[in-house]
C-alpha cells in the first residue's frame, strides 16, 4: 500500500567537510531501530561467509532465472468496458451501447475483447477482436498493462472503448504494481434494449364479464354434437359425418371429420381446427377486401354460442353447411340444466336405398353366341361368359358322332355327308364333311365348334340342343340347314347306356334298334368260326392284296360305302363280287370263297 519511497539524507557537510551519516528515517519515512548497522556492514554480512582455518567459504550459487511467459502463465487482467455505435437506419434509436469484456495476458503483453452473447439480438456478437499485441499509436509502440486503469477511454482501431471496472485479481496485482486505480464506474445499458424490457401498458378494459371465471368454471367441459356435412351439389361430393366440439371454457368450435375404413378420403382428423367461429358480420364498405387473412371483432357482430346449437338445426362454418341430428348425455344434461330444454330426439339421417331401375337387355343382334353378347351390356370392360368347370372336367373329351345328311332341293346336295361332333363338355356342336374325290366339293370343317339353338327358340331364352335330341332319323336344323341323322358311332349306344337316366328312353331306344341288325349280323358271322382262324383269315387276305399293283384300297373303300346305299355297312355277295371285278381281284380262288 505504499505511495511513497524516497530515501533519507545520509551525505552531509559539516566545518567545510563532507561526511556521511546514518540515515533517521528508513525508505518512505519509516522509523527505524536503534543500533542498526549500516548499508555497507549489511552487505558484507550477507555476502561474507565464516572463516575457517584453511581458506574463505565459498559464494552459493545465485537463485534460478524465471522469465516472464512462465511466471505471468495463465495470468489475465479483465476490464469491463463498452462503446457507443451508431445506427443511422433506424428511426428507433440513433446510437447502441454494447458491452463488452477486455482480457490483458501478461505472458506476451496480448489483448482480446469478447461480447457476451445475446439471443435473438440480430448482432454478430462473440470475439470481437481476436488475441494480439494491440498497437498504441503510428511509431510503432503497443499497449501495455501500465496503459490500463479503470475510467479511462482506451482507443483500439478507432474504436473508443470506456473501462468502467475490473476483477479482484486485475486490482491486486495493478496495485501492488505501484499503479493507483481510478474508482470504478456503473456500466451503461442500451436503452434500446431497456425500452423493450420495459412491461408495455395495457389499455385499460372496463368492467365486464370475467374471462377468467369462465375458463375456471367451464374448463375441460365440451359439448359435442353429430352432425352432417352434405357437399353431393358439388364433383365427387358426398355425405361427411362430423363431429363438432364446442368449448365453453373460450367459446371456440372445432369440428372433426369421422373416417371409415377404405372410405377413399385421406386420413386427417381435423376437419376446422378450434378458433371462433362468427355467426353475422358487420355491413363492409364496398372497398374492403371480401379476403383477409384474420378476422378481429371490429368485422363481426355476433359469434357462435350455445344457443345456436340444436338438434335438427343446421349451422354454417366458414361457408360449410352442418345438420346437426344429435348429441352426447353431457350436451343434453348442459342444455337441461341452463336451458331448460328437455327434447334430444335425434334426426334420421341414414340414406334411404335408391330404386333399382330394371335393366332393359336390348334385342340379340346376331353377333357370337347370345351369353357372350350379353357381357357388353351388364359391363364397360366384358368378360367371358363363366363355365362349368366340373361339368367340362368330367367330360373331357367325350365326343358324340353321328352322321348326318344334308335336306336340299339341290340334287347335287342330297348325296352329301357329314360328320356332326357333339361335344359333352361344353354342348358345342361341330360338323364335318369328308372329301370325296371328283365330287366338285372341297369338304373339311363345315361348321365350326359353337352352340347351336332349337328352331322357335328366342335370343332372350336361348334352347339349345341336347344329346337327348339326336334320334336317328331326327332332323337338325343347324343355322337355317337342316340335317339328317342317319347313322352314330358306337361310342353313342355305350354312353347312353351307361348313363340311362340322364336321357329319354325313346332316345336310347331308337340308337339301339338302329345297331340291332348290325349286331345280329356280326354275331351270325362269327359264332360258327373261331377268332383265331378269322385272323389268319384277315392276314392272308392282306398279303394276297399287296401282290396286285397297284391296288388302291381307299378307292376300294369308297367303292363299297358308295354301292352302300343305306349306310348300313353290309352288301350282299352279288355286289361284292362285281366290286372285286370292277379293281381286277380273282373271285374264283379258294381264299375268296372263304371269305
Amino acid at each position: 500500500q505504499k505511495t511513497s519511497f524516497h530515501r533519507s539524507q545520509t551525505l552531509d557537510f559539516k566545518n567545510g567537510y563532507a561526511f556521511s551519516r546514518l540515515p533517521r528515517e528508513g525508505v518512505g519515512g519509516d522509523t527505524l531501530f536503534a543500533n542498526q548497522l549500516s548499508q555497507d556492514e549489511l552487505d558484507d554480512l550477507c555476502t561474507k561467509g565464516a572463516t575457517l582455518t584453511y581458506g574463505q567459504v565459498k559464494r552459493p550459487a545465485p537463485s534460478r532465472f524465471t522469465p516472464a511467459f512462465v511466471a505471468y502463465d495463465k495470468k489475465v487482467l479483465k476490464f469491463d468496458a463498452y462503446f457507443m455505435e451508431e445506427v443511422p437506419i433506424s428511426a428507433e434509436e440513433h446510437y447502441r451501447i454494447r458491452q463488452v469484456g477486455l482480457y490483458y495476458y501478461l505472458e506476451d503483453d496480448s489483448m482480446c475483447i469478447i461480447e457476451p452473447k445475446v439471443k435473438n439480438s440480430g448482432l454478430l456478437q462473440g470475439k470481437l477482436m481476436r488475441r494480439h499485441r494491440v498497437p498504441k499509436n503510428e511509431q510503432g509502440d503497443y499497449y501495455h498493462w501500465k496503459d490500463l486503469n479503470v475510467g479511462i477511454d482506451l482507443p483500439i482501431y478507432g474504436r473508443t472503448y470506456r473501462l468502467v471496472n475490473c476483477d479482484s485479481f486485475t486490482k491486486v496485482f495493478l496495485e501492488s504494481q505501484g499503479i493507483e486505480l481510478n474508482p470504478p464506474e456503473e456500466l451503461i445499458s442500451d436503452p434500446y434494449t431497456e425500452q423493450r424490457r420495459t412491461p408495455v401498458q395495457k389499455p385499460v378494459v372496463p368492467a365486464g364479464p370475467d374471462p377468467f371465471r369462465q375458463f375456471l368454471t367451464y374448463d375441460t367441459k365440451v359439448l359435442r354434437f353429430y352432425a352432417i356435412w352434405d357437399d353431393t351439389n358439388c364433383a365427387f361430393g358426398d355425405h361427411h359425418p362430423c363431429i363438432i366440439h364446442y368449448f365453453l371454457a373460450d367459446d371456440t368450435v372445432e369440428v372433426r371429420e369421422v373416417h371409415k375404413r377404405n372410405d377413399g378420403r385421406d386420413p386427417f382428423p381435423v376437419l376446422m381446427r378450434r378458433q371462433r367461429l362468427p355467426k353475422i358480420f358487420v355491413d363492409k364498405n364496398k372497398n374492403f377486401p371480401s379476403c383477409v387473412l384474420e378476422i378481429t371483432d371490429h368485422e363481426v357482430q355476433e359469434w357462435y354460442s350455445p344457443k345456436d346449437f340444436a338438434i335438427g338445426k343446421t349451422v354454417t362454418f366458414l361457408g360449410r353447411t352442418f345438420l346437426i341430428y344429435d348429441c352426447d348425455k353431457f350436451t343434453q344434461d348442459f342444455y337441461r340444466e341452463k336451458y331448460g330444454i328437455t327434447d334430444f330426439q335425434p334426426v334420421d339421417v341414414n340414406k334411404k336405398p335408391l330404386e333399382k331401375a330394371p335393366q332393359v337387355i336390348p334385342p340379340y343382334n346376331g353377333f357370337g353366341i347370345p351369353e357372350d353378347s350379353l357381357q357388353n351390356c351388364l359391363s364397360l370392360f366384358p368378360k367371358p361368359p363363366r363355365k362349368d368347370i366340373i361339368k367340362m372336367l368330367e367330360n373331357n373329351l367325350k365326343v358324340l358322332r353321328y352322321q348326318v345328311a344334308l335336306e336340299s332341293p339341290v340334287p347335287e346336295d342330297r348325296n352329301r355327308r357329314f360328320i356332326l361332333s357333339y361335344f359333352l363338355s361344353d354342348d358345342t356342336i361341330g360338323i364335318y364333311e369328308p372329301p370325296v374325290r371328283n365330287s366338285g366339293i372341297p369338304g373339311g370343317k363345315y361348321l365350326k365348334r359353337t352352340k347351336v339353338t332349337k328352331p322357335g327358340s328366342t335370343p332372350e331364352n336361348p334352347i339349345y340342343y341336347e344329346p337327348s335330341d339326336f334320334t336317328i332319323g331326327s332332323t337338325v336344323e343347324v343355322f337355317g340347314h337342316r340335317f339328317v341323322i342317319t347313322d352314330a358311332d358306337e361310342y353313342v349306344l355305350n354312353y347312353l347306356e351307361r348313363n340311362a337316366e340322364s336321357f329319354p328312353a325313346a332316345t336310347v331306344q331308337s340308337i339301339r334298334d338302329h345297331f340291332l341288325p348290325r349286331k345280329v349280323v356280326v354275331d351270325t358271322a362269327s359264332s360258327g368260326i373261331p377268332k383265331k382262324d378269322l385272323y389268319d383269315l384277315i392276314v392272308e387276305v392282306q398279303k394276297e392284296l399287296k401282290l396286285r399293283e397297284p391296288f388302291n384300297t381307299r378307292q376300294f373303300h369308297e367303292a363299297f360305302h358308295h354301292f352302300d346305299k343305306e349306310g348300313s355297312g353290309f352288301l350282299d355277295k352279288t355286289r361284292f363280287l362285281n366290286i372285286c371285278d370292277r379293281f381286277n381281284v380273282p373271285t374264283s380262288t379258294i381264299l375268296l370263297k372263304k371269305v
